[in-house]
C-alpha cells in the first residue's frame, strides 16, 4: 500500500469517530429540540379561580396566556410564571392558587413551541425561554392593577426566569425551581436519562458538541444562555429551590447556581439576599405539594415584594391551600421517553439515515408520568 493511501485511509478512520459524533449531534438536536405541544386542558375557574385572556407579545408571535387578579383587583405585587419542557400554562395552576391565596396578582402563559402555541421550525433552547418569560414579565408590570413584579419559573422555565431577571433590572425578585445550571450540564444529563452507553471520557467532550450544534441555528452562544452565568449579574433577591431526589436535573444543579451568586455578591455588598431551600423527598416536579415549598415561597415574594400581607401571614395563606397536581396530563420528556430506555438503539439511529431528521411524532400522548411542570 502507497505512503498517500496508508494516509488516507489513516485520517479516514481518524475522522470517523468525530463523523459519526457530529451525526450523533444532529440526531440529539432532531428528537430533543422540538417539544411536543399538549393544550391546556383545565381553566382557573376549575381550581376556583378568577381570570382574563390575554396575549404575551415576544417578538413577532402573540402567545396565549392568562391573567389572574388577587383581592378583587386591588393594586398590589405580581408574579410572572414560566412552565417547563413540554408543559402549558395550566400546570402551573397548583402554583397561581397558594400565590394568589397570599395576595398576588398572577400571569401564566404558553411559551412558544408550547401548549396552544403551534410548533416551531427552529429548535427551542433556554434563550427562548428566557425571551418569552421577559416579554410574560413585560405584559405583568404594564398591568394597571400590578404594582411590581417578581418572576417565578420551574425546569426549563427556571433557566428562562434567570435569563430575563438577569436582563431586566425591574424584576423584584426571582424564584427559580429545579432549574439545570447551563446547557452543557442539562445535555450530559439527557445522556444519562436516555441511559445512552457512553462512557465519560467521551460522554463529556460529546455533550460539548451537541451542545453547539443545538444551538447553533438559533445562533445562541452557550455562555449566553447559561443559568449559572445570568444568575450572577441579577442583582435582586433570590430564592432557589430544588428537590433532594430529583433525577432529572440533579440537586448538584442548584449548588452550582447558588455558588455562583453567592460568588458575584460576595464582591458586591449592596446586593439583595439570596435563599437556597432543598425539600427533602422533593423530585423533579411538584414541589408545590409541600407545605414548606408553598410557605417558603410565599414568604419570600411578601419579603421582597413588600406584601400584600405581612410576609408571616402570607406564609401561613399559602401553606393552607392544598396545592395538588393536574390529574392525567403530566408527561415526561419526549426525548427520553420516545427511546423505550434503549440508549444503544438512540446510538444506532443515529447512524442510520434519516436519523438526523426531526421526529415526526411530536403530538402523540405518552404512557409516561415524569413530568417536568
Amino acid at each position: 500500500m502507497g505512503t498517500k493511501r496508508r494516509a488516507g485511509l489513516a485520517a479516514a478512520v481518524a475522522a470517523a469517530p468525530v463523523g459519526l459524533a457530529y451525526r450523533f449531534a444532529l440526531a440529539y438536536r432532531a428528537r430533543a429540540g422540538y417539544p411536543r405541544r399538549f393544550p391546556p386542558a383545565v381553566e382557573p375557574p376549575v381550581r376556583g379561580l378568577p381570570f382574563e385572556a390575554i396575549t404575551v407579545r415576544s417578538g413577532d408571535l402573540g402567545l396565549p396566556g392568562w391573567f389572574i387578579p388577587a383581592r378583587g383587583g386591588a393594586p398590589g405585587p405580581g408574579v410572572a410564571l414560566v412552565h417547563g419542557w413540554e408543559s402549558a400554562r395550566d400546570r402551573t395552576l397548583p402554583n397561581i392558587e397558594f400565590l394568589h391565596a397570599a395576595g398576588f396578582h398572577c400571569l401564566t402563559f404558553d411559551v412558544r413551541g408550547h401548549g396552544a402555541n403551534p410548533a416551531e421550525v427552529l429548535p427551542i433552547s433556554g434563550g427562548e425561554f428566557g425571551l418569552d418569560a421577559g416579554a410574560a414579565f413585560e405584559t405583568l408590570i404594564a398591568r394597571p392593577e400590578v404594582t411590581d413584579g417578581a418572576i417565578l419559573g420551574h425546569s426549563m422555565g427556571g433557566i428562562g426566569s434567570i435569563l430575563a431577571a438577569a436582563a431586566d433590572p425591574r424584576v423584584a425578585a426571582l424564584v427559580a425551581t429545579s432549574s439545570p445550571a447551563d446547557p452543557y450540564r442539562l445535555t450530559r444529563q439527557t445522556f444519562r436519562l436516555a441511559h445512552l452507553p457512553i462512557p465519560d471520557p467521551i460522554a463529556y467532550p460529546l455533550a460539548w458538541l451537541t451542545t453547539r450544534v443545538y444551538l447553533r441555528p438559533r445562533d445562541h452562544r452557550v455562555e449566553d444562555i447559561s443559568a449559572t452565568r445570568a444568575i450572577a449579574r441579577y442583582r435582586g433577591p433570590v430564592l432557589l429551590v430544588h428537590g433532594d431526589l430529583d433525577q432529572v436535573v440533579p440537586v448538584g444543579h442548584v449548588r452550582r447556581l447558588e455558588t455562583a451568586v453567592r460568588a458575584a455578591r460576595a464582591i458586591d455588598p449592596g446586593a439583595a439576599p439570596v435563599e437556597t431551600v432543598v425539600i427533602s423527598g422533593g423530585h423533579h416536579s411538584w414541589l408545590y405539594e409541600f407545605e414548606e415549598y408553598r410557605r417558603t415561597v410565599a414568604t419570600f415574594l411578601a419579603r421582597t415584594l413588600g406584601g400584600p400581607l405581612d410576609p408571616l401571614a402570607a406564609g401561613d395563606a399559602a401553606a393552607a391551600v392544598r396545592a395538588v397536581r393536574l390529574p392525567d396530563v403530566e408527561t415526561s420528556f419526549h426525548a427520553v421517553a420516545a427511546g423505550g430506555g434503549s440508549g444503544v438503539r438512540t446510538l444506532v439511529q443515529a447512524a442510520l439515515p434519516g436519523g438526523t431528521r426531526r421526529d415526526s411524532a411530536l403530538d402523540g400522548p405518552l404512557d409516561e408520568t415524569d413530568s417536568a411542570d
